[in-house]
């Protein structure tokens, strides 16, 4: 994966920016806000995530890590993409976000474009028990088997939707789930989906 990227900016649109590295132009999608801080002609680093999808490799940019890392939980809610999770990161800083997913405040989720109530009430159910009142990560959780099915499911070029369609699926077939390997349970997700590692 490409964690993160140094080099000169060398345009600026409303929502992408070409960065050159090694005497190559790459395209990263960002967040309107951070584009706009960004000046073509200068050296800039920014953190880096690259999704896989079966039609296309789009490479997303931020200015933190913990930028990053919020757009990368955020996507492992169910019917929230890549779009909405930049959305979510255009209108608020990180810790605001996580401030008001951890004290359940819709009102303000409700304001991401592309969330809408039922949404916010979804992303708050999710990632509540995975963020701390301070803004900060619940690292003490141990990961779920479906938590762990999705990150692989989703490394692998699934949409949040296929992912979760998967694993529900599994959870189907495999009452004991938690009992079982990821491996045994990715090969069974992948079964389901008609597709091969």
């Amino acid at each position: 994966m490409i964690a993160s990227l140094t080099g000169l900016i060398k345009s600026v649109g409303l929502s992408t920016i070409t960065i050159e590295v090694g005497g190559v132009g790459i395209l990263v999608h960002v967040a309107p806000r951070f584009a706009s801080s960004l000046l073509v002609g200068r050296v800039s680093s920014l953190h880096t995530t690259l999704l896989v999808r079966e039609d296309a490799l789009t490479l997303y940019g931020f200015e933190r890590s913990e930028d990053r890392e919020l757009f990368e939980l955020l996507q492992t809610v169910t019917g929230i993409g890549p779009k909405v999770a930049q959305s979510a990161l255009n209108v608020y800083e990180t810790p605001q976000l996580l401030a008001a997913i951890f004290s359940g405040d819709t009102q303000t989720l409700e304001k991401i474009s592309g969330l809408g109530k039922k949404g916010a009430q979804r992303l708050i159910l999710e990632l509540k028990e995975k963020v701390q009142a301070g803004g900060g990560y619940n690292e003490s959780l141990p990961q779920t088997w479906r938590d762990q099915l999705n990150e692989a499911l989703l490394s692998l070029g699934f949409t949040a939707k296929e992912s979760f369609e998967a694993i529900d699926g599994v959870a189907a077939q495999r009452p004991e789930a938690s009992t079982e390997s990821i491996e045994s349970l990715l090969k069974l997700a992948l079964q389901l989906r008609g597709r091969r590692l």
